[in-house]
């Protein structure tokens, strides 16, 4: 009887994640997301705003001295970024891009 009652409850849960969490509800927050995007990018652009970018404390000061590794331990902390897409983001801001 117990053992009914959890695989219930367990399979009950299952489809209730399975539901909330199916790729359908995620492709539309993602193409609402990418629309909300464009239409704030539109709306920057009309006004003249440029975005700096994001505040990375410590990240800029360790590259002009030369500091890649500081500075990618920096991004890491300021972001909470994987160490490759640290890596990546500090190179390109290296090279200016």
């Amino acid at each position: 009887m117990e053992f009914t009652l959890a695989l219930l409850l367990a399979l009950g849960l299952a489809l209730l994640v399975a539901q909330s969490t199916g790729p359908g509800r995620r492709d539309a927050t993602a193409l609402r997301l990418a629309e909300i995007e464009r239409r704030l990018d539109l709306v920057m652009r009309h006004l003249g705003v440029v975005d700096p970018g994001p505040a990375l404390p410590g990240v800029r000061e360790h590259l002009t001295r030369g500091e890649k590794i500081k500075a990618i331990k920096a991004y890491r902390a300021a972001t909470g970024a994987d160490l490759r897409t640290a890596k990546e983001a500090v190179e390109a801001m290296a090279e200016g891009r």
